[in-house]
Formats: C-alpha cells, structure tokens, sequence
C-alpha cells in the first residue's frame, strides 16, 4: 500500500491541546501500540488503523520497547508501515518509545540504569527505522537505581539528537517533583508525564495533576477505558477475543468484576442522555480537564478509532452530570 495518500482534511477538524507550557501541541486523542500491533496480530488491520488516525487528524503514536508481542515487535511492525506509507510525513508526527520493563535477559534488560535506558532506545530506533522519536520515556520509576541516574540517561538521549523530549510515567507526585527538578538542573526539561488515569483509576487527582500543572508539564493519560472495561464489551460477559479472554492479555479475569460492570452499564445509560457511547463519555470525562493534554487510546479495529475520536466534539459536562457519575463510582 505504498501509495497510500492521507485525507487532504485531516486538520479541519480535530482539537489539539498544549503540552504544558512548551511548542508542542497533541491531538485531544492519541494512539497507542500496545496492543493489537504487534507479531501475533494481522498487519494490514495494524496498518489499516494507523491510515485511519492519521487520516483524522491523530498525529501521535505511542509506543514502548516491550510492545507487543512478542516484545519488540509493535515497534518492527509500526517502522515497516512508517516506511511503507508515512516516510514523507515523518516531519507530522510525534512518535514516543519508553523502556523500564524488562526487554531482554539479565540484570540489564530492565529497570532505570543509563545502560538499559540508551541501548534500548538504540534498539527502538533500529525497530523503527528511524534517527530519532520525538519523545522518550522512562517507563517507570525504579527503586534501586539512583534517579539522577535515570534522568542523565533522558538529557543524554536528548543531547545526542536521538529524541527531542524528555517524558516520564508513572511517577508518583513525590518523584516526579525529584525528577522535574534534576531535569531542569540538566537543561532538558521534562515535557511530559504518561499516567494510568480513567474513571476507575483516580490516583492523578491526588496530587500529579498539580504538580504537573506548576510545572508546565503536560499530561497524557494512558487506559482511560480502563483496558475495555469503559466500553460495552464487558457488560454481557467476557468474550474470548478481548483482552481479558486473552491468554497474553494484561486485564485479568478477576479485574472484570460485578462492581465494575454494574458502573459500566450506569454510565452508558448516562452516556446515551448525552448522545455519546460509553468509551465517548469516559473519554470525554478523561479530557474534562485542561490539564489533560490528550487521551491515549488502544484499537482492535479502526472503526474504533473512529468512534473514538468523537469524544473531541463533546468534552463540557454540567454540574448535574459531574453529579451523577460521582455517584455512579462512589456506589
């Protein structure tokens, strides 16, 4: 499909968002490799959903080291469609790659050292094809190795031109303050954070977000549909194709439970009063706040991504909505 031609309008439409307080703007809604792209999946479906992104106007693909599986080879498949299809918009697109998990055999596959952080991103870039992402994380924190360590790894990659931005996830307040702070010392300041946010998951509010906002960090939340259990899926059972049915899936069974698809089928009755589906409104409240630079979604199939990308054109709630899906997920 090398002659593959993205839609003329794909900017007409989308909202993009400030990443903090620096040049870089995000579409509301950004797509993520973690699942669905990598060897045991169908590459033309992976190819026909980064076609249908980037014809909406998703400029940001995101991916990590371990993606997969197997690990590694989200990141082959996505450098073989960027080579095929996008080379000549490369200058149009944020790619960002992570390493913290563990990647390969021994003590040097895994975690925050500047030796796994700097041979993993030259084996990502290798994957990918490419000189450079435009954003490279430190996947997690790590307890034994020393944070400046970690962040020297970030301004070195930064400084040897092989990203252009340094990010972090799933820090907590407490550490990424530390490591804002070490970063602006280095001269390369942190761009942006990736947490796990969603109506099930609130740990951001209690602390991150105002962190991140003092900072002028921006902010993208990885799982705002919490792995699928915010989308109808879940709400008849577990199918064998989703990822709780999945042996190599990362929603386990016991995840899914009553509590949880009880919450579900209230919010989609709330999302119909609004004309929404049920992920639209979990978006939506996701990117509530302007804090929130953009919501980072994963597809099966690129009416998904298409479906999902709507949740941009209803992102105001009243007080009495606010309301009611604070009840909903207090019960």
């Amino acid at each position: 499909m090398a002659d593959y031609r993205p839609d003329d309008h794909r900017y007409d439409s989308i909202a993009y968002r400030r990443c903090g307080r620096s040049g870089i703007l995000l579409p509301g809604i950004s797509l993520g490799l973690w699942h669905n792209f990598g060897g045991v999946d169908t590459e033309e479906n992976s190819r026909a959903m980064i076609h249908t992104a980037f014809d909406l106007g998703i400029t940001h693909f995101d991916l990590a080291n371990n993606y997969g599986p197997p690990p590694g080879s989200a990141e082959e498949t996505f450098g073989r469609i960027l080579a095929q299809d996008l080379q000549r918009y490369r200058d149009e697109l944020i790619i960002s790659s992570k390493a913290g998990y563990r990647m390969w055999p021994g003590p040097y596959g895994e975690w925050g050292s500047r030796k796994y952080l700097v041979a993993s991103l030259d084996q990502s870039l290798r994957r990918m094809g490419l000189e450079y992402v435009d954003i490279f994380y430190s996947h997690r924190p790590d307890p034994d190795t020393p944070l400046e360590e970690t962040m020297q790894a970030l301004d070195q990659v930064v400084r040897q031109g092989k990203a252009l931005y340094a990010g972090i996830s799933s820090y907590t307040a407490e550490q990424t303050l530390e490591a804002v702070r070490i970063l602006n010392d280095l001269g390369t300041p942190c761009l942006i954070h990736q947490p796990n946010y969603s109506m099930f998951n609130r740990w951001i509010e209690d602390g991150l977000l105002d962190v991140l906002e003092d900072h002028g960090i921006g902010c993208i939340a990885f799982c705002p549909l919490a792995q699928g259990m915010l989308t109808p899926k879940y709400l008849g059972g577990i199918p064998t194709d989703s990822r709780a049915g999945k042996s190599h899936g990362h929603l386990q069974v016991h995840e899914v439970t009553g509590k949880r698809v009880e919450q579900a089928r209230l919010l989609q009755d709330l999302a119909q009063t609004r004309g929404q589906t049920l992920p639209q409104l979990a978006l939506s409240w996701v990117l509530r706040d302007q804090r929130v630079t953009s919501a980072l979604i994963g597809a099966s199939r690129p009416e998904q991504i298409t479906e999902n990308i709507r949740a941009l054109d209803q992102l105001a709630f009243t007080p009495e909505e606010i309301n009611a899906i604070e009840q909903i997920l207090a019960d």
